[in-house]
């Protein structure tokens, strides 16, 4: 098996990427990855990251990799889980406090900070538009995001949000009460919902 075929497999193995970390790592030599883009074999989306060529039009899974802590939230999540119709015209990531979010904000991320201590509150993992793993915050607490303070979304898109919410089956109306609880913003979400239940 020659470097590039080995390249491919750690490749196949992440969902379609690989670093340059993972191929040292595996001792094969990192002009290899050159080597792999002359041959179209991979492509390279930033310093150290390649891309199968069936996985390079994944933006969501090539932002997963690059921002590693970055969490798909507010508008964006609330698109992956079909609770608005809008397509985001920026990704929306979320990371945790102390975190440097230059970088994702340079390469057009809306990157949002929040505490350690809610940063992991509602995280899971869904497929992409492209059928990829990446992480997102779940349902509930996508809503409770979207009433917050400064970071809340437009009125009419948090109406249609909850609206779709309340008809879907994956609902969880304990949960999304002790999510607002704990991000404070109960009572907004309280109101929403003496209205459309």
């Amino acid at each position: 098996m020659t470097y590039i075929e080995q390249i491919v497999n750690i490749a196949k193995e992440h969902n379609g990427m690989v670093t340059a970390t993972q191929v040292t790592e595996a001792r094969i030599p990192r002009r290899c990855l050159t080597e792999g883009v002359k041959k179209n074999r991979l492509f390279k989306v930033d310093r150290g990251v390649y891309v199968l060529p069936d996985i390079w039009e994944d933006e969501m899974l090539i932002f997963q990799y690059k921002y590693p802590k970055g969490i798909f939230s507010f508008g964006t999540a609330l698109y992956l889980h079909g609770l608005t119709d809008r397509t985001p015209l920026r990704y929306t990531m979320t990371f945790p406090q102390g975190y440097n979010i230059s970088a994702a904000q340079k390469n057009g991320v809306d990157a949002k900070i929040v505490t350690e201590q809610h940063y992991p509150l509602g995280v899971m993992e869904m497929n992409s538009p492209s059928k990829n793993k990446i992480k997102v915050y779940d349902q509930e607490r996508t809503l409770c995001d979207i009433v917050r303070g400064k970071n809340a979304v437009d009125v009419q898109v948090v109406n249609a949000a909850m609206k779709s919410y309340i008809k879907s089956r994956e609902k969880n109306i304990d949960k999304l009460y002790r999510y607002a609880e704990k991000l404070r913003v109960k009572t907004k979400i309280a109101q929403y919902m003496e209205v459309l239940l």
